[in-house]
């Protein structure tokens, strides 16, 4: 498992970046809005006023280039990935391990923010394992790890399970 999301972020492949990008733009987060459009800025060469005004498409595509985000972007863009095509993967390791959730998101609950037992993760992963090919399952277990360390990390084993 990779312990930062931007070492993460460069291993996807060109496809697995495109399509966190785009879904990055479709509701960018604005706390990494301007690094986004800092970094495609500087690959780019053009000023911030064109960066902005290019079309998500364009925007995305560009991003996807970059290796090198920084950890806040990278991190952010694991999730968009997550968030768009692969949502129901999310749903279907929260259903397992019993927590509660609202369409793949957490639910704020006191009761389920401590570390996740062993038990229920590997109940997490073997329901993931079932449905979805396995690189997609291993990177999802590496993006919730590297976002809480504490809570997911018993995950730091779940490529064993599998």
């Amino acid at each position: 498992m990779e312990t930062t999301a931007t070492r993460l972020w460069k291993r996807l492949n060109r496809e697995e970046r495109t399509s966190a990008a785009r879904h990055f733009f479709q509701e960018p987060p604005q706390e990494v809005l301007g690094s986004a459009l800092g970094a495609i800025v500087k690959a780019r060469k053009i000023r911030p006023q064109v960066a902005r005004t290019l079309p998500p498409e364009d925007q995305a595509k560009t991003l996807a280039a970059i290796s090198d985000l920084g950890e806040p972007l990278a991190a952010s863009l694991l999730v968009a990935l997550h968030l768009g095509d692969r949502r129901p993967m999310l749903a279907t390791f929260l259903d397992a391990v019993g927590l509660p959730h609202e369409d793949g998101l957490l639910k704020d609950d006191e009761d389920a923010s401590g570390p996740l037992a062993e038990e229920s993760a590997r109940k997490g992963v073997a329901a993931l394992v079932a449905a979805y090919p396995r690189p997609w399952v291993e990177l999802y277990m590496n993006v919730l790890f590297i976002q809480d360390p504490a809570r997911w990390a018993v995950l730091e084993q779940s490529l064993d399970w599998m």
